[in-house]
């Protein structure tokens, strides 16, 4: 019932977890918020993006979410404790898996961009923070979704590590589910798990 839910409110977060590089006097919401309409935007004129073209959704995919979300972070969060005991070659593979699941799902998500919105609630950090918390809520056809983001400083710029869609964080979410796997056929065994659900998803597009 879990996945199910996240599977369909994760969909959402794609409107807005599309990121690119930004500028370090630029404030986290204010850049959520540019982009998020960029991306939107870009959807809105695109109708072989809504038709649903793989080539296209990836591309922009690859353009403006991969710079601004902090993949190695979100994975070692989410696998957790377990995350210590990988070989540095299994905590690559890890990352690559959990980040193609991540891009497929916001790719298929893009698909349902129609007449939505963002809008930022008023954010609380002072401009000397390196870790911020931005609020958001997508509008659009029936009730607004609530959609909140953790961000870090990374350089000269921001960058995403975990998603809060109605009260449900990513990192949490993968995290109970990837120790379940983990706890039944190991580290490997989860990696295995991860590339088979890719390669079905890719099989499918």
């Amino acid at each position: 019932m879990l996945k199910s839910r996240w599977t369909s409110l994760i969909a959402s977060a794609a409107l807005v977890l599309a990121t690119a590089v930004a500028h370090a006097q630029t404030a986290p919401d204010a850049w959520i918020k540019q982009i998020s309409g960029e991306v939107i935007e870009a959807v809105k004129a695109d109708k072989a993006i809504q038709a649903g073209d793989t080539k296209r959704i990836l591309a922009l995919v690859d353009a403006k979410i991969l710079p601004g979300v902090d993949f190695q972070r979100m994975t070692s969060s989410s696998v957790g404790r377990y995350w210590r005991q990988a070989t540095p070659e299994q905590q690559k593979r890890l990352q690559e898996e959990f980040k193609t699941l991540l891009v497929r799902t916001y790719a298929g998500a893009l698909t349902q961009v129609r007449d939505q919105t963002v809008e930022l609630k008023p954010l609380r950090a002072k401009p000397e923070d390196t870790e911020v918390l931005v609020r958001s809520e997508i509008k659009g056809k029936g009730e607004p979704i609530q959609l909140d983001y953790r961000l870090e400083k990374s350089g000269d710029g921001w960058k995403i590590y975990d998603v809060n869609v109605l009260g449900v964080w990513l990192v949490e979410t993968y995290r109970a589910s990837f120790a379940q796997e983990i706890s039944a056929s190991g580290i490997d065994g989860l990696i295995a798990k991860l590339a088979e659900k890719n390669k079905a998803a890719a099989a499918k597009s």
